[in-house]
Protein backbone atom coordinates (compact mmCIF):
# COMPACT_ATOMS: atom_id res chain seq x y z
CA UNK A 1 0.00 0.00 0.00
CA UNK A 2 1.32 3.50 -1.09
CA UNK A 3 -0.50 6.78 0.56
CA UNK A 4 -0.35 9.88 -1.62
CA UNK A 5 -0.76 12.99 0.71
CA UNK A 6 -1.38 16.66 -1.21
CA UNK A 7 -3.58 19.36 -0.60
CA UNK A 8 -0.57 21.37 1.42
CA UNK A 9 0.04 24.74 0.33
CA UNK A 10 0.22 28.50 2.05
CA UNK A 11 -2.87 30.22 3.30
CA UNK A 12 -3.34 33.01 5.83
CA UNK A 13 -5.11 32.83 8.82
CA UNK A 14 -8.47 32.23 8.88
CA UNK A 15 -8.33 30.33 5.60
CA UNK A 16 -9.10 26.87 4.48
CA UNK A 17 -7.55 23.91 2.64
CA UNK A 18 -8.46 20.56 1.87
CA UNK A 19 -6.02 17.67 2.60
CA UNK A 20 -6.43 14.20 0.32
CA UNK A 21 -5.00 11.17 0.63
CA UNK A 22 -5.16 8.33 -1.70
CA UNK A 23 -4.15 4.88 -1.58
CA UNK A 24 -2.16 3.14 -4.40
CA UNK A 25 -1.31 -0.66 -4.95
CA UNK A 26 -3.59 -2.37 -2.25
CA UNK A 27 -6.75 -0.39 -1.56
CA UNK A 28 -6.99 0.53 1.47
CA UNK A 29 -11.08 0.87 1.69
CA UNK A 30 -11.49 -1.47 4.77
CA UNK A 31 -9.33 0.18 7.16
CA UNK A 32 -9.59 2.56 9.07
CA UNK A 33 -7.60 5.88 8.11
CA UNK A 34 -6.22 9.09 10.15
CA UNK A 35 -4.06 12.20 9.52
CA UNK A 36 -1.18 13.65 11.91
CA UNK A 37 1.05 16.10 11.92
CA UNK A 38 4.37 17.03 12.72
CA UNK A 39 6.20 20.28 13.23
CA UNK A 40 10.70 19.97 13.83
CA UNK A 41 11.76 19.15 16.83
CA UNK A 42 8.01 17.71 18.01
CA UNK A 43 6.63 14.02 18.05
CA UNK A 44 3.66 13.34 15.79
CA UNK A 45 0.74 14.72 16.49
CA UNK A 46 -2.91 13.02 15.87
CA UNK A 47 -5.12 15.40 14.02
CA UNK A 48 -8.05 13.23 12.78
CA UNK A 49 -9.06 9.35 12.19
CA UNK A 50 -12.28 8.21 10.84
CA UNK A 51 -13.67 4.20 10.69
CA UNK A 52 -13.49 1.68 7.19
CA UNK A 53 -17.22 2.96 6.44
CA UNK A 54 -17.10 6.38 7.53
CA UNK A 55 -19.01 5.96 10.45
CA UNK A 56 -16.83 6.70 13.28
CA UNK A 57 -14.49 9.45 13.55
CA UNK A 58 -12.55 11.36 16.03
CA UNK A 59 -10.30 14.90 16.52
CA UNK A 60 -7.92 16.20 18.36
CA UNK A 61 -8.97 18.76 20.53
CA UNK A 62 -7.47 21.78 19.05
CA UNK A 63 -8.93 21.10 15.99
CA UNK A 64 -12.01 20.04 16.36
CA UNK A 65 -14.80 22.22 15.21
CA UNK A 66 -12.40 23.37 12.54
CA UNK A 67 -11.56 20.35 10.45
CA UNK A 68 -13.62 17.36 9.21
CA UNK A 69 -12.64 14.32 8.16
CA UNK A 70 -14.37 12.18 5.08
CA UNK A 71 -13.75 9.28 2.99
CA UNK A 72 -14.83 7.83 -0.72
CA UNK A 73 -14.95 4.29 -0.36
CA UNK A 74 -15.66 4.60 -4.52
CA UNK A 75 -12.16 6.95 -4.80
CA UNK A 76 -10.32 4.80 -2.51
CA UNK A 77 -9.42 8.74 -1.06
CA UNK A 78 -10.02 9.83 2.57
CA UNK A 79 -10.40 13.94 2.64
CA UNK A 80 -9.45 16.12 5.65
CA UNK A 81 -11.29 19.67 5.16
CA UNK A 82 -9.34 22.21 7.38
CA UNK A 83 -11.14 25.76 7.66
CA UNK A 84 -10.46 28.86 10.06
CA UNK A 85 -6.61 28.21 10.00
CA UNK A 86 -4.69 29.15 12.67
CA UNK A 87 -0.81 29.64 12.79
CA UNK A 88 -0.15 26.86 15.19
CA UNK A 89 -2.09 24.28 12.45
CA UNK A 90 1.51 25.15 10.23
CA UNK A 91 3.32 21.58 10.33
CA UNK A 92 3.89 18.32 7.98
CA UNK A 93 0.61 16.88 7.64
CA UNK A 94 0.64 12.92 7.18
CA UNK A 95 -2.23 10.31 6.45
CA UNK A 96 -1.88 6.71 7.56
CA UNK A 97 -3.82 3.58 7.39
CA UNK A 98 -4.58 1.75 10.11
CA UNK A 99 -3.87 -2.21 10.86
CA UNK A 100 -7.64 -2.77 11.35
CA UNK A 101 -11.03 -1.56 10.28
CA UNK A 102 -11.24 0.73 13.59
CA UNK A 103 -8.77 3.64 13.63
CA UNK A 104 -7.02 5.67 16.88
CA UNK A 105 -4.92 8.08 18.17
CA UNK A 106 -2.04 5.82 18.65
CA UNK A 107 1.15 6.01 15.44
CA UNK A 108 1.86 2.41 16.49
CA UNK A 109 -2.06 1.43 15.46
CA UNK A 110 -1.22 2.13 11.81
CA UNK A 111 0.29 0.34 9.47
CA UNK A 112 1.47 2.38 6.50
CA UNK A 113 2.47 6.33 6.28
CA UNK A 114 1.96 9.14 3.39
CA UNK A 115 5.22 11.23 2.58
CA UNK A 116 3.35 14.60 3.92
CA UNK A 117 2.16 17.53 3.03
CA UNK A 118 3.24 20.73 4.42
CA UNK A 119 0.47 23.45 5.26
CA UNK A 120 1.87 26.48 6.36
CA UNK A 121 -0.52 29.38 7.86
CA UNK A 122 0.58 32.91 7.80
CA UNK A 123 -0.78 35.24 10.39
Amino acid sequence: VQLQASGGGLVQAGGSLRLSCVSSGRTFSNNGVGWFRQVPGKEREFVSSISWNGGSTSYADSVKGRFTISRDRVKNTVYLQMNSLQPEDTAVYYCASARSSTASVAPSSYRYWGQGTLVTVSS
